[in-house]
C-alpha cells in the first residue's frame, strides 16, 4: 500500500513523513496530534505553522529553540510589547526565519490577542475540532487532507477577529499539530494517542 504506515527504527508502524529524520520521529512520536491547550501554547504553535507557510515543517522544527527565545517564549503579553527596536532585532536574526510579513503578523496577532479574555483563544479554536466519529482513520497519505470544512471555518474566525496570516492550510496544519484532528494514519502507532 503506497504511501501507507512503514516500519520505523523499532519496527513499530509510523507516518511515512515520521521517518525522514531523527527530528521528525521524535516530534511524531512525542508532539503531533497530541493536545495543545492554552493561549501562549496556541499562539506559539499558530506562529510557528505561520512561519512554515511556504517552507519545510523541519525548517521550522529545527530553528523552534531560536524562535521561542526570539519572541519571549510567545508570551502573548510579552510579545504584544514589542517595539520597532524588537523587530529590526528580529529581522536581523538568524535564529529565526527573517521574513518581515509573518514577522509583522506576528507582532500584530500578538496585540490583537492581549486583548481577549484569557482561554478565549483556547476556546475558539478548539469549537472547530470535528467529532472524531466523523472522521475515518487515514489508511495512507494521500487520505490526509491539506484543507477541511473545519480549518477554513477557523481561518475565517480567526480572520474576522483581526488575527492575521491564518488562511484554511495553516489551520488545518494548526489543527492536526495540537490535536483536534488526529491524522495519524490508521495502522500508525501513534494513532489515538492524543486522547
Amino acid at each position: 500500500m503506497s504511501g501507507g504506515a512503514e516500519p520505523g527504527p523499532d519496527g513499530r508502524l509510523r507516518c511515512p513523513w515520521g521517518l525522514s529524520t531523527e527530528d521528525y520521529l521524535a516530534y511524531h512520536d512525542t508532539e503531533w496530534g497530541r493536545p495543545v491547550h492554552g493561549d501562549d501554547a496556541l499562539f506559539e504553535r499558530l506562529c510557528l505553522e505561520a512561519f512554515q507557510s511556504g517552507l519545510s515543517w523541519l525548517t521550522i522544527l529545527r530553528r523552534r529553540e531560536g524562535f521561542r527565545a526570539a519572541f519571549a517564549g510567545f508570551e502573548i503579553a510579552e510579545v504584544a510589547r514589542f517595539t520597532d527596536a524588537d523587530k529590526e532585532r528580529l529581522l536581523a536574526d538568524a535564529g529565526i526565519i527573517r521574513n518581515r510579513a509573518k514577522i509583522d503578523a506576528t507582532l500584530a496577532n500578538a496585540r490583537v490577542l492581549a486583548e481577549w479574555a484569557p482561554g478565549e483563544l483556547d476556546a475558539l479554536i478548539w469549537s472547530y475540532a470535528p467529532d472524531p466519529a466523523t472522521r475515518p482513520a487515514p489508511r495512507k497519505l494521500g487520505d490526509v487532507a491539506a484543507v477541511t470544512p473545519e480549518s477554513t471555518a477557523l481561518a475565517k474566525a480567526l480572520k474576522k477577529r483581526s488575527v492575521r496570516f491564518v488562511g484554511p492550510t495553516t489551520a488545518h496544519a494548526l489543527m492536526q499539530a495540537c490535536g483536534l484532528v488526529d491524522d495519524h494514519l490508521a495502522d500508525c502507532v501513534a494513532r489515538g494517542a492524543n486522547g
